[in-house]
């Protein structure tokens, strides 16, 4: 099995990207007075896309920290509706839609809290019976009889081809020479970039990441954080096969969301490609995780060697 999941993230410092709770409440007083006089606090872990607080017990307010991340409100805020009825496990629920005011400069939201702790501060009771789980969401999701946006910018290219990630990834393949096994990894690249997606494009989810799944009495709860959403390849979904699971684990995940074997060629694409650019950015110190490097060597050493089991 992968490691136990790491601690719970101790409450971030306020203020971070120029967000902190004085700002909050004074865009609440200005345009959600209702909820202005709650208790407001930032969460204990958050991504780093948006700045969130926990607003009285049944509330958040989530900010984006930058441009690149505005276009995911409108998203959210449009789609998730329209797909909450067909998925089988909760997702955000906007109840206000936040304009630029007070100083601010971006969109903003209020939605529903939703209880339960991320995979990254929770252990779940069962590894396989997760797989399952998150396998049957991803099915549900990828099944959504509604409309969407074409996989693009707005979903950092997540369910576009990999190829669009090319030169980024040649480039850390050159960086780190010596460090991975370059010959086998750009084998495992150049496969996923020579099977391209011919399916009927469906919704995706585009991060199904530890940090985006809430666990509660060691089960899956709740699905967070579409801004990487659209319609296009599934096979970006697939990365939690070799980030999450092992053994049984990995294969009831793999039995779970019955794919073909060119969408797992490019999904194994897709997480050489995420691996290698942390690994070379924390290697260049351009990121502060003491746990990255041997999570990301890990990580390509198992699509790697499934590679060399699928020749």
């Amino acid at each position: 099995m992968p490691p136990a999941a790491t601690p719970a993230a101790p409450t971030p410092p306020d203020g971070r990207a120029g967000i902190d709770a004085a700002l909050v409440r004074r865009l609440l007083a200005a345009q959600f007075p209702q909820w202005a006089g709650l208790p407001l606090a930032p969460v204990p872990a958050e991504g780093w896309d948006n700045r969130t607080y926990r607003l009285g017990d049944a509330l958040t307010v989530r900010l984006p920290t930058g441009p690149g991340y505005v276009p995911a409100v409108a998203k959210e805020n449009t789609w998730l509706p329209r797909l909450a009825p067909h998925l089988p496990l909760p997702v955000p629920q906007v109840l206000g839609e936040g304009r630029p005011g007070e100083g601010y400069p971006y969109p903003w939201s209020v939605r529903r809290w939703l209880d339960g702790e991320t995979l990254l501060g929770a252990e779940p009771r069962s590894r396989t019976t997760l797989a399952r789980e998150l396998g049957a969401f991803a099915r549900a999701l990828w099944a959504a009889p509604v409309d969407g946006p074409a996989a693009g910018e707005h979903s950092w290219y997540r369910g576009a081809s990999p190829a669009h990630y090319d030169g980024e990834t040649r480039s850390c393949l050159a960086a780190l020479d010596g460090v991975v096994d370059t010959r086998a990894a750009t084998e495992v690249w150049e496969a996923a970039l020579a099977v391209p997606f011919t399916g009927r494009p469906g919704w995706f989810h585009g991060d199904l990441a530890p940090g985006n799944l809430l666990l509660r009495e060691g089960g899956l709860a709740a699905v967070i954080d579409f801004g990487t959403s659209g319609v296009g390849d599934p096979a970006c979904d697939l990365v939690p096969a070799w980030g999450m699971f092992e053994g049984a684990a990995r294969e009831a995940f793999r039995e779970a969301v019955a794919q073909d074997t060119g969408t797992w060629a490019r999904a194994r694409g897709w997480a050489l490609w995420k691996a290698l650019l942390v690994l070379a950015e924390t290697l260049r110190g351009e990121r502060e995780d003491s746990g990255a490097v041997p999570e990301c060597r890990r990580i390509v050493a198992a699509v790697l060697d499934e590679h060399a089991q699928c020749r």
